[in-house]
């Protein structure tokens, strides 16, 4: 049984910032690449949310999508939910992450 998808706001807005990111930095194609990326990865996270590593400090589950973005994310297996909580571009310094955890 699939895992249902929750996009929590703060995921919306980072993924959103990445996308733009991706655009100002490279182009429109790449952008579109990294968008087709993270729909994959969130088919095979419905199916599988344990594919992640799970952080025990934060208590999230970490899940890299390219080289340059991270996904973190919590699951509810009680109710079969996939919380997507942050994209995090990993070029950006690291004390900012926990602010936004």
């Amino acid at each position: 049984m699939s895992y249902k998808i929750i996009w929590q706001l703060n995921s919306e807005i980072t993924y959103l910032a990445e996308i733009e990111y991706i655009c100002f930095k490279w182009n429109q194609k790449e952008a579109e690449k990294f968008q087709e990326l993270v729909v994959e990865n969130l088919d095979r996270l419905s199916i599988n949310p344990l594919l992640g590593k799970y952080n025990s400090n934060l208590k999230l589950y970490i899940f890299v999508i390219s080289k340059q973005t991270t996904l973190y994310y919590s699951i509810n297996q009680n109710a079969k939910i996939v919380d997507l909580h942050l994209f995090w571009n990993n070029q950006k310094n690291p004390d900012e992450l926990s602010k936004l955890l």
